[in-house]
């Protein structure tokens, strides 16, 4: 039995070598190895011979199974790096041959005027606020009652407002300010964040509005903060955002949550100051609406008013990037027309 152990030593390390291409290879292995090999048959009939027998022979089956085992791996990693050059050879690439143009996707023109937004106001030291203090489906305590907003108010109406059928007073937010009370909840002053998001209003759509449309919204609460930090911080954003040579102006306005309120407007792009259709004949757009937070909103949070003072803003998106960009109609940002995105 030793005798036909080193026979198929003999013979299989000759196959082994002899291999030209890995399935020889591995017929030579399952010849010799499987559970049906030759090596195998031998091993069962170790139960007819002596103890010591057993021991010699059974030695000898392990060590020419170790063998065969080394030799064959030696041989396929041989035989494999040898069948790759050969494939890579055979199917390279001329890299000299012109490729055909495949598209690739680009930036929506509202998600970069998002990321330019954000990162001017980065730059003045505010910072983004936490994404789940920013849910889309909101309460109508947190979108309206929290924010000073009174029971009757005519925003709460079906016609501007989308209720849910999830739960009473369940909403989609109409703004993104929710989040600001959230921000103010959990971090006590010094606050100082913005609050990108989109927003749903029950509106009809038409070229100058949608039924969902984005916000970002800025908040800033400290002690000794003034209307005249809020002029500054946007007065510097319209710099950035519009060029230094863009004219600004503060007109005074009513918004619940702010007092005293006012929105902004810079000079019209289209005729620069001199009246057209698209600023009415006024010569001025609004891009913006600000003011110093209301006392009530900052009882309704537990901040001191009397210790503390801050002011908001919120600005629309689609109408900033519609005046960068001298856009005219808002439904081209939701057609997805490859020529309008393109452009961008």
């Amino acid at each position: 039995m030793k005798e036909k152990l080193e026979l198929i030593l003999k013979n299989a390390t000759d196959e082994i070598n002899n291999a030209d291409n890995l399935q020889t290879l591995e017929d030579v292995k399952v010849k010799y190895l499987s559970r049906k090999g030759e090596l195998n048959s031998i091993k069962k009939n170790l139960k007819d011979l002596s103890d010591e027998d057993k021991r010699i022979v059974g030695s000898f089956a392990n060590t020419v199974s170790d063998k065969l085992f080394e030799l064959i791996s030696q041989k396929n990693d041989i035989l494999y790096k040898k069948e790759l050059d050969k494939k890579l050879n055979e199917e390279k690439i001329d890299i000299t041959l012109p490729s055909d143009f495949r598209p690739h996707g680009k930036i929506h023109p509202l998600t970069k005027t998002i990321n330019e937004i954000t990162e001017i106001f980065q730059g003045l030291g505010f910072s983004v606020m936490p994404k789940e203090y920013s849910p889309e489906v909101e309460t109508e305590y947190i979108n309206f009652d929290m924010l000073n907003f009174p029971p009757n108010h005519p925003a709460k109406d079906m016609q501007d407002t989308f209720y849910t059928k999830v739960a009473p007073n369940v909403i989609l937010r109409s703004q993104t300010s929710g989040a600001q009370i959230r921000q103010m909840l959990n971090q006590k002053p010094h606050v100082r964040v913005i609050s990108p998001g989109r927003v749903y209003r029950c509106e009809s759509v038409s070229a100058r509005k949608n039924n969902l449309f984005h916000q970002i919204e800025g908040l800033m609460v400290d002690k000794d903060i003034t209307f005249a930090d809020l002029k500054g911080i946007l007065n510097e954003f319209v710099r950035i955002y519009f060029g230094s040579s863009r004219p600004t102006r503060f007109r005074a306005s009513y918004f619940p949550f702010t007092e005293p309120s006012a929105e902004v407007d810079v000079q019209c792009i289209m005729c620069g100051g001199k009246g057209c259709r698209t600023c009415s004949g006024t010569g001025w757009l609004e891009v913006l609406g600000a003011g110093m937070v209301h006392y009530n909103v900052l009882k309704n949070v537990g901040i001191d008013p009397e210790v503390y003072s801050g002011f908001a803003f919120g600005m629309g998106v689609e109408r900033l990037t519609m005046l960068k960009y001298a856009i005219n109609d808002i439904r081209l940002f939701f057609n997805n027309d490859t020529r309008f995105l393109n452009q961008f």
